[in-house]
């Protein structure tokens, strides 16, 4: 599934994972391939990210924390709250 995670002054990540575990309102929740649609408000914590598919279907990844985490099968990293939409194997996080 495609993991975006932006803020509004630049993309902190962007690439192909197959979990991702986030800081929700009333506690952390994660989200796998082919999860049900939905919308959520998060709060302040930390991001996980786990298996990062290396290929990427043949893109690059993007985003400030791609080339600090290029390699590794994990990462986290923290997010002052925001919100969350899963849709069609996408996770779009708006973050603050």
């Amino acid at each position: 599934m495609l993991l975006e995670v932006i803020t509004p002054d630049e993309t902190l990540f962007k690439g192909n994972i197959s979990h991702v575990v986030l800081p929700g309102i009333d506690g952390s929740f994660g989200i796998l391939n082919g999860h049900a649609p939905m919308i959520s408000a998060l709060a302040k914590g930390s991001v996980k990210v786990d298996q990062i598919v290396a290929e990427n279907n043949g893109e690059e990844f993007e985003g400030k924390y791609n080339e600090e985490f290029k390699g590794k099968d994990s990462f986290a990293f923290e997010i002052n709250g925001g919100v969350i939409e899963v849709k069609d194997n996408s996770v779009i996080v708006l973050a603050e």
